[in-house]
């Protein structure tokens, strides 16, 4: 693929997000671990160096070799990248007088052409940093200042070489996205060509030529990811791909059989096996949420492989892997600690000996909506919550039983069914309830109850990598938690969840 941009990560919480600003302008980016520069650097037009937890002054700073890159290549320095270049370029980077976090303003653009064409003086930028950068690197020219950053932003005499102090990926920068499309398309000269649409015929034709005549196993799971990987693929194979929809007893309620009526539609190639009991019992006594997610992932494994088995001949297990899974399994000692096992990178058995293709292991979540649309699925289905893998368990604190999953399956249903007909389902990037551990004392008539906590979550998000709680309305929460009460028996006491991401996660597991 040409007209790449390389984004070179250096451990910034905000990487992806460039990323997905630079897609959002139909350009086609990867981001690679600051330390694994390709080799093969002619297919990317333009480089972007990201932000980073460390100073460049320290010892263990990340401290690449650019040679093949700077002077050569169209190149953006953000925040550590732009200190780094000037520390180790001939200038000077000195801690901060002031901690430099926040909204702040460019005071002053000195050059309105190029990097900052559109952008007007007195712009919001979002600063990040404890350093600042005292002395501009040789040949290093001012482009802007804040009150308190003299060098916010420079570029390099006789190079295409630009840095800035600030974030523009982050939706504080007000002009962040004009000033990333200056970079990419009118200095870069990227062409703006990254379409569902040209993914979607580059990926058929990928796929057809990567799998060819052999057949390919899915496991479906009702969600957006596998569903777009499945109509994907039977674009490019046809009959050829068999899907397996397993209802592993966590999931919600009636949800597998309304899965599996819907999928009839599509046509799809779909066999549902119902291993409700095998799960349940892989789960008895375990609390741990970890243990319950290998559990849950050592017995779809073994029921997987059994049913794939029972396709002859196949070469080709099919996974709904995304790029944010792609990115966190690869990614710098530093930029993100594993806060949950992915269930679905790197962790294929050796005894299935089957090859894995993944069409979507180059998108993000929004991306793959769009290309689902592209595709002309269910709008319904696109707009779906992300569910856990592991379903209901990580929503169960503690452990498992039959009756705590039917309890919580009845609170989920009334809480989501009352989302949709209050037409709050689609504001919403992801709910569900969780079953507390404790117990509580209520009244019920004239009788005693010693009954268990129900905590309801709602947020909204655009990519599930920082959250914030939904003000869902006093009316809706007040019928809610009646409707909860009286007709879910085990249950007298509703609450609802209002920490945001971070420093709490969507789950609570």
């Amino acid at each position: 693929m040409q007209n790449n941009v390389l984004i070179l990560d250096f451990g910034s919480q905000y990487t992806q997000l460039i990323a997905r600003r630079v897609r959002e302008l139909n350009i086609y980016c990867e981001i690679h671990p600051y330390h694994k520069i390709p080799e093969n650097l002619d297919s990317f037009k333009a480089v972007i160096l990201s932000g980073s937890p460390f100073s460049v002054r320290a010892e263990d700073a990340p401290h690449p070799d650019l040679s093949r890159i700077k002077g050569h290549k169209p190149l953006l320095a953000v925040c550590y990248g732009a200190q780094y270049l000037a520390h180790f370029g001939g200038g000077s980077v000195e801690p901060s007088n002031i901690r430099e976090y926040g909204r702040a303003k460019l005071s002053t653009i000195i050059n309105r052409n190029g990097l900052f064409a559109g952008i007007p003086e007195d712009t919001q930028v979002w600063m990040s940093h404890s350093d600042t950068i005292a002395q501009l690197p040789t040949k290093g020219v001012r482009l802007a200042s804040t009150d308190d950053v003299a060098n916010a932003a420079y570029f390099i005499d006789g190079e295409e070489t630009y840095a800035i102090q600030f974030h523009p990926e982050v939706y504080h920068t007000q002009h962040g996205k004009q000033l990333l499309e200056n970079f990419l398309v009118h200095i870069a000269e990227v062409e703006q060509s990254w379409t569902p649409a040209a993914f979607v015929d580059s990926t058929v034709k990928a796929l057809q030529d990567q799998v060819g005549n052999d057949k390919v196993v899915l496991g479906l799971s009702g969600g957006v990811d596998s569903t777009v990987a499945a109509i994907l693929l039977h674009k490019a194979i046809g009959k050829k791909l068999y899907c397996i929809f397993v209802n592993n007893g966590l999931l919600r309620k009636d949800e597998f059989n309304s899965v599996l009526e819907q999928y009839k539609g599509m046509g799809l190639n779909v066999k549902g096996v119902d291993a409700s009991a095998r799960f349940l019992k892989a789960l008895e006594g375990l609390s741990d949420p970890e243990a319950k997610r290998k559990a849950i992932g050592n017995a779809f494994i073994e029921v997987f492989d059994q049913e794939a088995h029972l396709v002859e001949d196949v070469h080709w297990l099919a996974q709904g892997t995304i790029y944010p899974d792609v990115i966190e399994s690869v990614s710098v000692n530093g930029p993100s600690v594993t806060i949950k096992s992915h269930h679905n990178v790197g962790g294929l058995p050796d005894f299935m000996k089957l090859k894995v293709v993944e069409p979507l292991r180059m998108l993000f979540k929004d991306e793959v909506r769009r290309v689902g649309k592209e595709l002309g699925i269910d709008p319904e289905l696109l707009g779906r919550h992300p569910f856990p893998g592991p379903g209901l368990a990580i929503r169960i604190l503690g452990d498992i039983t039959a009756e705590k999953v039917r309890i919580l399956q009845e609170v989920d249903a009334i809480f989501i069914n009352g989302l949709k007909k209050w037409n709050l389902y689609d504001k919403v990037w992801q709910a569900g309830a969780i079953l507390l551990p404790v117990q509580s004392v209520g009244v019920m008539g004239d009788e005693r109850t010693y009954e268990k906590v129900v905590a309801l979550r709602a947020v909204e998000s655009t990519d599930g990598m920082t959250a914030d709680w939904v003000n869902l309305p006093y009316e809706f929460l007040q019928e809610t938690s009646n409707h909860i009460i009286n007709r879910v028996k085990g249950v007298n006491r509703v609450v609802y969840d209002i920490s945001s991401k971070p420093p709490a996660t969507i789950e609570w597991e």
